[in-house]
């Protein structure tokens, strides 16, 4: 069955960087659309960036330019690069497969950008 695995995520301050890593399995990883979403206090969960099995990667306007999404198929990973981190960012944060309609969340990772 699927399983997904977030680290990375930690308490900085506005400007600095971070990055985020995710581990999955149970599913054929190298021909999957790869996706970090988030979900911050008190909204709904948003799709952050997704990136293609041949390494094209998208982002949402509010990270595009700041974050930087790669993956690593050999290793079943996905990164986030997360610069110019700011208080809007903080949120926990989630990698999954790219599906409309997701039945499996990993644990995510906290991310808290606090000054």
């Amino acid at each position: 069955q699927v399983h997904i695995v977030e680290s990375g995520g930690g308490l900085v301050q506005p400007g600095e960087s971070l990055r985020l890593s995710c581990v999955a399995s149970g599913f054929i990883f190298e021909a999957t659309i790869m996706a970090w979403y988030r979900q911050a206090p008190g909204t709904q969960r948003e799709l952050v960036a997704h990136i293609g099995a041949d390494g094209y990667a998208a982002y949402a306007g509010s990270v595009k330019g700041r974050f930087i999404l790669s993956r690593d198929n050999a290793k079943k990973s996905v990164y986030l690069e997360m610069n110019s981190l700011k208080l809007e960012d903080t949120a926990v944060y989630y990698c999954n497969r790219l599906l409309a309609h997701q039945t499996y969340w990993g644990q995510g990772t906290q991310v808290t950008v606090s000054s």
